[in-house]
């Protein structure tokens, strides 16, 4: 493949908006000291992973005369770890969602001391932390954000929860509370306060934060919103992966392999803005918070609220070894066990396969299902392997299979094979039934969960109901010179649509009212294009992931290089 269509891993995104981006806390705490700071009272509100100390150690020169940390304000820790238990639960994965505010877990009392102290000090007062804003309205706010991607590998390094005393823990329990409990409060407060933030600091990088006007930020996120656009992709190492997208995007050594390609989670994903001559990363989950209907659609919104339900993600095992035997919850489960709104309907879209590519569905005809749980509950247990291939339907996969998953089927991508996993945004809520005996990378046996996965397996879904359902569903919908539109799935049951674009020259396309995750999946580069001029032509390459917002409408996908073939998903 040409070197100069090579997957792009730190893409840009231009809005259209010029602003001014200060880099670093020297500049930063200048320009701020410089505009002058209201009421002598610096807000430095944090989403959860930012630590106080980066943020005061980064301003002292200011030499404040205050200066009141967040975490001190917290109710005791141990009314904390009551209060949060249920949301907290004691499984390795899986905790419950929380739908507290913010405010709930501070102290009145020293909420109350600590707004008399700051506005009633003589000189510069610093308030910092995750909560600041709630200590007092006035001065000048700012918000310091973070992706999750970068607080899981801060996790990694040891760093604790942000409302708990836990950095020797292991990284899994400290995603669940990120997860279900510190980053739904955190979310919730942001939003609260896009009315009173003047500046936003990009704080990943913690030694070289950036910062650009809030409001020049808002009017970035309202452009990007309605013009297609890439958020920046992140690579993880598994037990099971391979080594074709290491080859295929050129990334870096050092590690094992790559299992994962995470190239389409905005609630993950950063997305990196550009401000004219300087760039500022945010999660990319702030375009979906901050502009959830031009982004989604008036239906999709209407139905999921401020929620991405489209999740890309790309697993590799060309040389490595098969996924976990697995199963999704069912939505009704889903919403009692764990407070979820919609579950992990899912699909595998085959991206490159070999002589031995496969992918394991559905129940063989005839399993029993007593029998199944024994055989599971012995290889849990270290008496035997369990023999998947007795049990679970192995198919041969090709490159542009497509294989449906509706929530409920037991499913795994089998060895050899790359795979685009198409699926709904619950992206946690995988019950494992059986990892051919491994260890996960940290040395420690993965997490089965086969009591979970016996409530949700549907049995009904064997060998001919597979075949009937779940493979092969193509449906050619239009056909020309230059553009053949397939739907490719998904299943009835699920609410994802899919539509597989063999491109000639160019293809018109609309989003119908809801927002569009696409991928390259063969080719070497196409154009997305407005037929109104609304926006710049943008460029795709060959695996690359883009959204196409609802907002955009009608759109064209043209190629230049030959035929090119693009996966479009969006929600019924």
């Amino acid at each position: 493949m040409d070197s100069g269509y090579q997957y792009r891993i730190h893409p840009v995104m231009d809005a259209g908006v010029s602003a001014e981006v200060y880099s670093g806390f020297s500049e930063i705490g200048n320009k701020i000291a410089e505009d002058g700071i209201r009421d002598g009272i610096l807000v430095c509100e944090s989403y959860p992973g930012i630590t106080e100390d980066s943020i005061i150690e980064g301003l002292s020169f200011l030499s404040p005369s205050l200066v009141i940390r967040t975490s001190s304000l917290l109710k005791d820790r141990s009314w904390l770890d009551k209060r949060l238990r249920d949301y907290v639960t004691d499984d390795r994965v899986f905790g419950f969602m929380c739908h507290k505010d913010i405010a709930c877990v501070f102290d009145d009392e020293k909420l109350m001391e600590a707004r008399h102290a700051a506005e009633n000090a003589d000189g510069l007062v610093v308030i910092a932390g995750t909560g600041a804003s709630l200590v007092t309205g006035k001065g000048t706010l700012l918000y310091l954000d973070i992706t999750r991607w970068e607080i899981q590998l801060r996790y990694r390094k040891g760093m604790p929860n942000w409302l708990s005393d836990n950095a020797e823990e292991e990284t899994l329990r400290k995603f669940k509370r990120g997860y279900f409990i510190e980053w739904r409060m955190a979310d919730r407060h942001k939003i609260s306060l896009l009315s009173r933030i003047e500046w936003y600091i990009s704080a990943d990088d913690c030694q070289m934060p950036k910062m650009v006007r809030f409001d020049a930020m808002l009017k970035a996120i309202h452009e990007l919103a309605g013009r297609p656009f890439r958020m920046e992709p992140y690579f993880d190492p598994g037990v099971w992966g391979g080594q074709w997208m290491k080859r295929k995007f050129n990334l870096p050594d050092g590690t094992p392999n790559y299992a994962w390609s995470f190239d389409g989670v905005p609630e993950e994903n950063a997305v990196n803005i550009s401000f004219g001559s300087d760039s500022v990363k945010i999660p990319a989950i702030n375009i979906v918070l901050m502009q959830p209907e031009r982004l989604l659609g008036e239906h999709v919104y209407g139905r999921y609220g401020a929620e991405f339900p489209i999740r890309f993600d790309i697993l590799d095992t060309m040389e490595g070894g098969n996924l976990s035997l697995q199963v999704h919850p069912l939505t009704g489960y889903i919403q009692n066990t764990f407070g979820m709104n919609y579950t992990q309907d899912e699909s595998y879209y085959i991206l490159a396969d070999s002589d031995d590519s496969s992918v394991y569905l559905g129940l063989k005809t005839g399993t029993d299902r007593d029998e199944m749980e024994r055989e599971l509950r012995s290889a849990e247990n270290g008496e035997k392997p369990f023999d998947a291939e007795r049990f679970v339907n192995k198919f041969r996969a090709r490159k542009h299979d497509h294989f449906l998953i509706p929530a409920g089927t037991v499913h795994c991508s089998g060895a050899g094979t790359v795979v685009l996993e198409i699926s709904a945004t619950p992206y946690i809520f995988t019950f494992k039934l059986w990892d051919w005996g491994r260890t996960g990378l940290d040395g420690k046996p993965r997490p089965l969960h086969i009591s979970h996965g016996m409530r949700n397996i549907q049995w009904n879904r064997d060998t001919e109901w597979v075949r009937r359902n779940l493979i092969s569903q193509e449906e050619t919908i239009s056909e020309s010179s230059e553009c053949k539109a397939v739907r490719t799935g998904l299943h009835r049951l699920e609410p994802i649509e899919t539509v597989r674009y063999t491109v000639k020259g160019t293809a018109l396309v609309d989003t119908c009212d809801s927002v569009m995750m696409l991928n390259l999946v063969d080719g070497l580069r196409i154009f997305i294009e407005s037929v109104d001029d609304s926006f710049d032509s943008f460029e795709v390459h060959h695996a690359e992931t883009f959204i196409v917002p609802a907002s955009v409408g009608k759109y064209r996908i043209r190629t230049v290089d030959g035929d090119a073939v693009v996966i479009a998903a969006r929600i019924r």
